[in-house]
């Protein structure tokens, strides 16, 4: 009864802190969607043209991207709310069984009680609340990705990097896990992967050729459409750097900033090539870093390194990254960073208003991988 009446208040307490990100971004992303689409498929305007009213904010996304919402086009818009809602729930659930279902066996609790504390502390997370919020699609990207991590590439299966590919059609920034497979040589695997992209752009190309050319010769380039590289929001890099008064050296000092980041994460993963779950959690953080624009919400990328590391308080004598995980979460979820919105608090503002991308950085040096022969890789052991 204490168990059941625990994970009634977790939920009530992971639910709420939803509620009050929803009645902040009232679905935002998703109105941005469903305006675009239903422009584009409904009233005949070419997509990459509309805008939300009295805001810069449009369709960023490929035009393949565009052919996977196109439901949107007949849906009404409360019905898209309440499946991207139930996906972003569904997804987060899936995550924690494949990344930590190993953990929550052994922490002595029945599974179903592990399972759901877990989860409320995963939608609890500030980057899955305002993907929630926002009506986001960053939890389904993941969720492709790391299925296509762990059950294709992992286990040597024929269609590994294809659920790469697809992510990487419907929004670039998945594209790094190509750059993955690169480095770990894992040349059909790579191959696969850009064969699933370049095909579904084709794809969508033959479909749609007009809105095609528009988003790869104009749209794409545009850094107007997602606002301010200096928004606090943005817990990139590029970001980290728009918000110091750089204005002339800062993109010369971003390019060595994420040259320098590549190599770290290269390096790290050319001495475990073999560690397929270590792969995805410093590729996830990677992208977060070097990508010149990683709103909150697209740092849920970071959940694989978190897991990882949190697993070292039970796996490892050196516990340390676990100590980092949850110093990480704690203030990622405690809304912390937004104290320096708009309020200059120095000195403490380099640290505060860029808490993801130190943390971030922290994730790539110290989240523990080792090697592990891809055959070697079962559901129990994929912590270990």
């Amino acid at each position: 009864m204490k168990r059941i009446v625990t994970l009634i208040i977790s939920a009530l307490a992971a639910a709420g802190l939803v509620l009050v990100a929803e009645s902040r971004n009232e679905f935002f992303d998703s109105k941005v969607y469903y305006g675009a689409v239903q422009y584009w498929f409904r009233d005949g305007g070419m997509v990459y043209d509309w805008l939300r009213v009295d805001t810069p904010y449009g369709f960023t996304y490929p035009p393949f991207a565009g052919l996977v919402m196109s439901p949107m086009a007949v849906l009404p818009f409360p019905m898209v709310v309440v499946l991207a809602s139930i996906g972003t729930v569904v997804t987060a659930g899936l995550l924690v069984w494949w990344l930590a279902g190993p953990l929550l066996r052994r922490s002595g609790q029945p599974l179903w009680f592990a399972f759901g504390i877990a989860l409320c502390v995963v939608m609890s997370f500030e980057p899955v609340r305002e993907t929630f919020s926002f009506g986001q699609v960053n939890m389904l990207l993941l969720t492709v990705v790391a299925a296509d991590m762990l059950f294709g590439v992992a286990r040597g299966r024929w269609w590994a990097g294809a659920g790469i590919g697809l992510a990487t059609a419907v929004k670039l920034t998945p594209g790094v896990f190509i750059l993955y497979l690169l480095v770990t040589r894992r040349w059909r695997e790579a191959g696969t992967a850009i064969g699933a992209a370049t095909g579904a752009t084709v794809l969508a190309g033959a479909l749609f050729p007009d809105e095609s050319r528009e988003f790869w010769t104009s749209a794409l380039w545009d850094t107007n459409r997602v606002g301010s590289l200096s928004f606090l929001s943005n817990q990139s890099e590029r970001g980290m750097l728009a918000r110091l008064p750089l204005d002339a050296v800062e993109s010369k000092v971003w390019a060595v900033c994420v040259l320098l980041t590549l190599a770290g994460w290269a390096w790290r993963l050319w001495r475990a090539p073999d560690d397929v779950v270590g792969g995805l959690a410093l590729t996830g953080v990677l992208g977060c870093l070097i990508s010149p624009v990683t709103w909150i919400h697209h740092c849920v990328w970071l959940i694989p390194a978190l897991i990882r590391c949190l697993a070292t308080l039970w796996t490892a004598a050196d516990r340390r990254p676990a100590y980092l995980a949850i110093a990480a979460y704690l203030l990622m979820t405690s809304h912390l960073t937004w104290v320096w919105e708009n309020r200059p608090r120095p000195p403490l503002e380099l640290l505060g208003s860029n808490i993801y991308v130190w943390f971030s950085l922290a994730l790539l040096i110290w989240t523990p991988v080792g090697a592990r022969r891809p055959a070697a890789v079962q559901p129990e052991r994929i912590l270990a």
